[in-house]
């Protein structure tokens, strides 16, 4: 999950704010300690550490406690806004104006520029847009051969030349191509260090293409170098934005998010995983959210949209609220969740579910089940999956058992769970969604 050490320390420090008896200058001292040592620790820059964490302490000293709200509500309130207005206040999103619309790639050797080119190339195609990637990173071995992998994996098209050598020749051999796409998105050279002919090249590749957008992609587990990184990137080809690789896999992100503070370069991206689907496009409430626990509903959104078509959730959504639900509409909904991500960062991104501490082996169990459910629904006929409690019996029980190469257990675990869920649907047949919500997460609390 992302930045979990950080996350959980700052859960633990609003906790206390939680099971305090009295708020007093003691407990916001302690208050401000932990949040210093959590931020510290992720390597976020010190001087900005202590330029937040003062101005905490001011707002919590000066402001009274608004109508509505808890002096412990109000606590929280300023931490979760000091933390929203550290990282950038507000979204920055890339919103494609022009075709085509260049995203040119820049970073150090390492940094992970290839792989974002073609989760990029995925998260811009799943919303309709048509998209080419070139390879420009004449100078490391098999840099082409990895952007035309990533591509084909992506289902986009590579625009490359292993031959050439100079970069701002690729570029033209392939412009004309280029210019009937929507995105274009450009693989750059990266280095080991900041080197004068990194910057030169760099500096002529931005001036013949001119991109629309200049991302500078950090690896999070970089620490305080990212600093310098951005800094000098900056001078050269002016960035417009930071993509943030490595946020699951690192506790020294902070460099990286302090890095974005000090020049100004809003985070536009945040690389989450290993597959092509895991990135997000950054907003800085909806991650202090998931790091207070308070969940990220615009993420989780957002990954639905990429997971199913807007008609396809119309057409789903209509028969659930008319009560109707098939092992057909539980396969489609297991599609949209593998599609989503992994149910740890579901979780997470859901409004009080990331309090559960759950552990890993059990999300893995869950994760296995669902697996082994799709075996199971795969080697059902259609019938089966429309009318399943008139048509399960034992020996089709047993026949769907083999097919799958899953247990008798495996698939009367199935046949469990799609009775849970259609006995909820029924809840919300001919009544308002929102009060059969209610009536639902009740009965859960029960």
């Amino acid at each position: 999950m992302v930045l979990d050490k950080l996350g959980a320390s700052l859960k633990n420090t609003l906790s206390k704010i939680a099971k305090a008896v009295f708020i007093d200058e003691k407990l916001i001292n302690e208050l401000i300690k932990d949040i210093q040592k959590a931020l510290l620790q992720a390597d976020v820059n010190v001087k900005l550490v202590f330029n937040l964490t003062n101005g905490i302490k001011e707002r919590i000293k000066k402001e009274d406690t608004p109508k509505g709200l808890t002096k412990r509500e109000q606590l929280v309130n300023i931490v979760y806004e000091a933390l929203v207005e550290f990282l950038g206040k507000e979204a920055v999103k890339i919103e494609p104006d022009k075709k085509p619309f260049k995203i040119m790639l820049v970073g150090l050797f390492g940094s992970g520029k290839t792989t974002t080119a073609g989760k990029l190339a995925k998260y811009f195609l799943k919303r309709g847009k048509t998209v080419g990637v070139v390879g420009l990173d004449v100078h490391r071995p098999a840099a082409m051969d990895q952007l035309e992998q990533v591509a084909k994996k992506a289902n986009v098209q590579a625009y490359t030349n292993k031959e050439e050598k100079d970069p701002i020749k690729i570029w033209n051999e392939h412009k004309e191509e280029l210019e009937k796409k929507d995105i274009i998105i450009i693989d750059t050279a990266g280095r080991d260090a900041l080197s004068d002919d990194l910057i030169k090249e760099i500096e002529a590749v931005n001036k013949a293409i001119q991109p629309d957008e200049k991302l500078l992609v950090i690896s999070a587990d970089i620490g305080q170098t990212a600093e310098a990184q951005a800094k000098k990137f900056h001078e050269s080809c002016g960035i417009t934005g930071v993509i943030a690789t490595k946020m699951d896999g690192t506790a020294k992100a902070g460099g990286a998010l302090s890095a974005c503070a000090i020049t100004q370069a809003p985070i536009k991206f945040i690389g989450v995983g290993e597959k092509l689907e895991d990135i997000e496009s950054f907003n800085p409430k909806g991650f202090v959210g998931r790091l207070l626990g308070m969940g990220d509903l615009e993420a989780l959104l957002e990954k639905a949209q990429g997971a199913i078509s807007e008609e396809d959730a119309e057409d789903l959504s209509k028969r659930l609220l008319k009560g109707e639900f098939t092992l057909e509409d539980l396969y489609e909904q297991m599609e949209v969740m593998s599609k989503m991500g992994s149910i740890g960062k579901i979780m997470e991104m859901i409004p009080g579910m990331s309090q559960i501490k759950m552990p890993k082996d059990a999300l893995k169990v869950q994760e296995g089940k669902l697996k082994k459910w799709k075996y199971v629904m795969d080697s059902m006929t259609k019938q089966e999956k429309q009318l399943p409690d008139e048509t399960l019996n034992q020996s089709r029980i047993e026949r769907i058992s083999k097919g799958s190469g899953t247990s008798i257990a495996d698939v009367r675990s199935l046949i469990k769970q799609y009775r849970q869920g259609k006995k909820m649907m029924k809840m919300f047949k001919g009544k308002d969604p929102e009060k059969a919500m209610g009536k639902m997460m009740s009965k859960m609390q029960q």
